[in-house]
């Protein structure tokens, strides 16, 4: 990971010092950085605990276009903070931080250009597709709130699952290009990111501190699994009260304090839980068949890291 991060600090570098002074800032400020570890721990995990160069290309790709993704992110959400620390778009504006996004976007792809890595750059060029259409596709559905329990996996596969999966896909393709692993450990980090967002989802109706405020889903309009499971077994009239109290009251405290208290006395947060426990198991089940390694305890830890986790 030490060396990883002075690469990934390398393949940010830019004629420009405005850009040099921003990417400084994003290094500094990183997170938990999970997605790097899912690509080295998939790579040695399939190269007797080996990787190359073509595994840390891997890793800063997908750690560039996660980075370019939140800074965009925050932009569309208008959003000023990040972990703590202000966002780019709260220090030096939206423009520039679309520009900012814009260029991590192109450093990505052309880490992968450059190298020759068509196999890896196909891997995330998908993931940034679907990531996009998740969006898209959680926008849509959220003007109607309409989102059934199989239309929130396709988005949350899409919006968060979509980048893990990547993750463990070009892990397994930068040792064992066009073996049947790349598709294995594709599946193994979908299930895996299936799991971290529903386990996000569910931060939602904490009381603990995470960063973000409790209820911000509700007052969002965000419709994730706990909701949708206590719209499913609500009355017509709950129903009515609880979709007019996420549509046009979603920013009154009592009402989201009202909502998240319903969410819970209907058993949404236990059957969330249930459905996050089942993709855990079901990605754990993949890792089975490989031999007992340290790699390997590894993953079970990071799978189990997500569904565990207080932050």
């Amino acid at each position: 990971m030490e060396l990883f991060e002075t690469k990934f600090h390398e393949s940010m570098r830019s004629k420009v010092p405005l850009l040099n002074r921003i990417t400084y800032y994003i290094v500094n400020r990183k997170g938990k950085q999970m997605r790097p570890m899912f690509v080295f721990l998939t790579a040695k995990l399939l190269n007797k605990g080996k990787v190359n160069e073509r595994t840390y290309r891997g890793a800063s790709v997908i750690e560039l276009i996660h980075t370019a993704s939140l800074v965009h992110d925050d932009v569309v959400d208008e959003s000023y903070k990040r972990r703590g620390f202000f966002s780019i778009n709260a220090l030096w504006k939206n423009k520039i931080a679309v520009l900012v996004g814009d260029f991590l976007l192109a450093r990505g792809m052309l880490l992968s250009v450059d190298h020759g890595d068509f196999d890896l750059l196909k891997i995330i060029s998908v993931a940034m597709r679907e990531i996009s259409e998740g969006e898209l596709l959680q926008i849509e559905k959220a003007r109607l709130l309409d989102i059934t329990e199989p239309v929130y996996y396709e988005i949350i596969r899409q919006k968060t699952a979509t980048l893990i999966a990547a993750c463990c896909s070009l892990g397994a393709a930068s040792v064992q290009p066009d073996s049947e692993e790349v598709e294995i450990f594709r599946k193994f980090g979908e299930l895996s990111g299936m799991a971290f967002q529903i386990k996000d989802d569910l931060f939602d109706y904490g009381e603990q501190r995470i960063g973000k405020p409790t209820g911000i889903d509700i007052k969002e309009q965000k419709m994730t699994l706990p909701l949708i499971y206590a719209l499913n077994q609500a009355s017509k009239k709950e129903k009515k009260w609880l979709i007019q109290s996420v549509k046009n009251h979603n920013k009154d405290r009592r009402r989201v304090r009202e909502v998240i208290d319903y969410v819970k006395a209907s058993g949404g947060l236990q059957y969330a839980e249930e459905r996050m426990l089942e993709f855990r198991d079901r990605a754990l089940e993949i890792l089975t068949p490989y031999p007992q390694s340290p790699y390997k305890e590894a993953l079970e830890l990071m799978v189990n890291y997500v569904v565990d986790r207080k932050i």
